[in-house]
């Protein structure tokens, strides 16, 4: 298997650590509002990664963090806490908002068929973690107090800026978002690891620690997670294309600095989800969330399948017109699998199954190349092995793309045998069709309402729209 290592920006093959076994850590969710589909699509990509990894035979422990502490409006630590910001808009306590948008972010990985990682540690949880590892970087001569807060001293190191050619030249205050420099730094480069009560008084969530009462910086809590949870050797860290820089070139930074030796040997980046005015982001105002895709009448995985169609290291362009046409394909595909249901019989010819899976593995051994992978089930399908060989591929496959295409075909079988609808009930389902097509959504509520009355109940399902008798 090869894979884009982002540190080396080459591809190359994927040797762990330690033989048969994967040690992966991704970068969880800011919980202080709903997850978008932007930040959903690197959490699929990821998933498949995990997938592919254990369909391999790999043995593979996944570790994420949810961080409901330190991460700051600006990734640069300036700004408000995003935490303290949510709890401020929805009049609640930072844990209150913690666990409502935790609990919402799995929800909503759950509709994607996202698996749950092995480990899910919250910052709030590592407290004294971070404290060890900060301590020990100024001991070390790597971290200094300046202001009342710790700050890394990024010039003790022969190289800061791993995924990118950047001097400090380059960066205005060291940060993207345009900020104030930090006066307090020794450079500009150089980032927070423990904020202390002379910083942002109105913080809810704070602790005793050697520098005074505080909390701690975003940066340092998925080092210390991934090492309490992983040990001091990472094979495979995954995020957004958006945390290379300044998130985990900071991650780098203290955690090496810490360990004395190498960390991670390969990083994988999932690039950012667009739409025609730019990248997807959570302050533009209204953003698409699973929920408001579900509101529209479209199945999550409908979208799961819009982004396995496009290679995890391009940006991917959202519009509803490439929505529609991924769920029309989607559904397409549930029904030609639901062909073969029928006849589902007899034993797999194993030959057969071991040529047309070798195509499905070539694809995701290429560096993860999803649209390829997807390919491979359109080749089963139309290819002239046996209806058990088939489906077993189907099955197969599935175990890595998630797409719950037996059970939409087994639904959509079953509708099958439901008979014909009424005239005027087709007609009227006819009509909503067309309404939601063309986003009149008060229309087809109108027209659901109708169907209902005359007792029919109207379902959406991952195949489509499914209309049967009360």
């Amino acid at each position: 298997m090869y894979i884009y290592n982002s540190a080396s920006r080459t591809k190359e093959e994927f040797i762990p650590y330690t033989e048969g076994k994967v040690k992966m850590y991704t970068c969880g969710p800011t919980v202080y509002h709903y997850a978008h589909i932007g930040n959903l699509r690197t959490y699929i990509m990821e998933d498949v990664l995990e997938k592919y990894l254990r369909f391999t035979g790999f043995d593979v422990t996944r570790v994420m963090n949810i961080t409901d502490v330190g991460h700051l409006t600006s990734d640069g630590d300036t700004g408000d806490d995003k935490m303290l910001k949510g709890a401020k808009r929805e009049h609640k306590t930072v844990m209150e908002i913690a666990k409502f948008y935790t609990d919402a972010f799995f929800a909503d990985c759950a509709k994607l068929g996202i698996k749950t990682p092995d480990v899910v540690e919250p910052a709030t949880g590592c407290i004294d973690e971070f404290i060890k590892v900060i301590s020990s970087l100024i001991e070390k001569g790597y971290a200094y107090e300046a202001g009342g807060n710790i700050y890394f001293d990024t010039s003790k190191l022969d190289k800061y800026y791993v995924f990118n050619d950047f001097t400090e030249e380059d960066l205005a205050v060291g940060v993207r978002d345009g900020v104030e420099a930090d006066e307090n730094k020794r450079n500009k480069a150089d980032f927070v690891l423990w904020f202390t009560k002379s910083k942002f008084e109105d913080q809810e969530l704070k602790w005793d620690s050697p520098w005074g009462v505080g909390y701690p910086g975003w940066h340092i809590e998925c080092s210390c997670i991934s090492m309490k949870h992983l040990g001091e050797y990472l094979d495979l860290h995954c995020g957004g294309i958006d945390n290379q820089f300044p998130h985990h070139t900071n991650e780098i930074a203290q955690s090496e600095a810490f360990l004395g030796h190498e960390w991670c040997k390969y990083w994988f980046h999932v690039h950012h989800l667009n739409t025609n005015d730019g990248k997807m982001s959570k302050s533009k105002g209204e953003f698409l969330t699973v929920s408001l895709l579900e509101e529209k009448g479209y199945d999550p995985l409908a979208y799961r399948f819009f982004c396995l169609q496009s290679h995890y290291r391009k940006n991917l362009v959202f519009t509803w017109e490439n929505l529609d046409n991924a769920a029309e394909a989607y559904k397409k595909l549930a029904a030609r699998v639901a062909q073969i249901l029928d006849g589902k019989g007899g034993s797999v010819n194993e030959a057969k199954y071991a040529e047309l899976k070798g195509a499905f593995t070539e694809a995701l051994d290429n560096d993860l190349n999803t649209a390829q992978a997807v390919t491979a089930i359109y080749d089963v399908l139309k290819s002239d092995a046996d209806n058990a060989t088939k489906l077993k591929l189907i099955e197969d496959f599935d175990t890595v793309l998630s797409l719950g295409l037996v059970k939409e075909a087994e639904k959509l079988s079953e509708k099958k045998e439901g008979g014909e609808l009424p005239a005027e009930i087709a007609e009227l389902a006819e009509k909503r069709a067309a309404a939601r097509k063309a986003k009149d959504f008060a229309l087809a509520d109108e027209l659901r309402k109708q169907i209902t009355d005359l007792g029919y109940i109207v379902e959406e399902t991952r195949q489509g729209t499914v209309i049967r008798k009360a």
